[in-house]
């Protein structure tokens, strides 16, 4: 995919180029215009701790006023975990991770366009867009298949071996006393 080149998209490039100098994590760009009437990108990362989301704040603040956008707003209450900077053709919203996985923007947003962040940032060639997809969970181990052993009660062939829960069926042997005792200082010293 070519990215249409426009001022807009300008400015994207350069918030999302600093906010990865600055090491914000999992970067996002969504293209919304045919979603939304109030902006035309909305841009998602994480950030690591409160003094780092912060600082992302700062520089995305710094390099918007560079390129002469002016914001709109900013909206950031503090410990919650979410700092909110608009200007107007383009929202970005900075997370904590938990706080992102919470709220799930890309999720809200699924019906717009991923924007290949690789290209913005000048690293990969671009590929074909695709939905906005939401943070992956966690998969889920699947259980061991159980092991199936013959049925009590079931028929037995004459002369076949006797297995499984068959054998487990016969009454064990009484242990003699000396012997109990010698298993039973055995269990205590290795428990």
């Amino acid at each position: 995919m070519t990215l249409k080149q426009s001022p807009t998209l300008e400015v994207v490039k350069a918030c999302c180029r600093a906010l990865d100098d600055k090491k914000a994590g999992e970067l996002a760009v969504l293209d919304v215009s045919q979603q939304s009437s109030i902006t035309d990108y909305l841009v998602v990362a994480s950030a690591t701790s409160e003094p780092h989301l912060r600082a992302l704040g700062i520089e995305l603040e710094k390099v918007l006023d560079a390129a002469g956008v002016r914001i709109v707003g900013s909206e950031r209450v503090q410990t919650s975990g979410w700092l909110v900077v608009d200007a107007f053709d383009v929202m970005f919203h900075l997370f904590l991770a938990p706080v992102r996985e919470r709220y799930a923007l890309e999720r809200l947003w699924r019906d717009a366009v991923e924007v290949p962040v690789g290209p913005l940032l000048g690293l990969a060639p671009a590929k074909a867009p695709r939905k906005a997809k939401a943070p992956a969970r966690p998969k889920v181990k699947a259980k061991a298949p159980v092991k199936r052993t013959a049925a009590k009660g079931a028929t037995k062939k004459p002369g076949a071996k006797q297995v499984g829960a068959a054998k487990a069926a016969k009454p064990a042997k009484p242990a003699k006393p000396a012997k109990a005792a010698k298993v039973a200082k055995a269990r205590a010293s290795r428990g």
